[in-house]
C-alpha cells in the first residue's frame, strides 16, 4: 500500500515587515504574488499599476520602501483586494499586504520584505 507523503517541500515565500502576527511579519507564497500581479494588470488602470506590478512580479532578494511609497502601494493593494473580479484567497493576501504597508506608513518607518525558503 502506497501513501502520499504528508511532508511537503517548503515553497519560497516573501516575508514582509509590519505584519499582523506576533513577530510583526507576514509570509506570502511567491505563487500568490504572481497571481496578484496578474489581477493587478487586469483590474487596475495602466497609469496607476506600474509600481505595484513591478513589486509583485519581481520582489528580488529583498528590498524596502519609504513610508510615502508604502502608503501609495497600500492604497493600490486595497483597491485590488476590493475589486469584484479578484478571487477571495488572492484578495485576502492583497488585504494583508495592504495592511502591512499601511502600518509601516503610519509608523513613519520603511516597509521591508525579503525572500525565504
Amino acid at each position: 500500500m502506497t501513501r502520499k507523503p504528508q511532508i511537503n517541500a517548503p515553497e519560497p515565500h516573501v516575508v514582509v515587515s509590519h505584519g499582523a502576527d506576533f513577530t510583526g511579519e507576514d509570509r506570502h507564497p511567491l505563487k500568490v504574488l504572481a497571481s496578484l500581479a496578474g489581477y493587478a494588470e487586469g483590474c487596475l488602470p495602466s497609469a496607476e499599476r506600474g509600481p505595484l506590478v513591478l513589486l509583485l512580479t519581481n520582489p528580488g532578494d529583498g528590498g524596502c520602501m519609504s513610508p510615502a511609497q508604502a502608503a501609495e502601494i497600500s492604497q493600490l493593494l486595497l483597491r485590488l483586494a476590493r475589486h469584484r473580479f479578484v478571487k477571495a484567497s488572492a484578495a485576502a493576501h492583497a488585504r494583508s499586504l495592504a495592511d502591512a504597508a499601511a502600518r509601516a506608513a503610519a509608523d513613519g518607518e520603511r516597509w521591508e520584505w525579503w525572500i525565504a525558503a
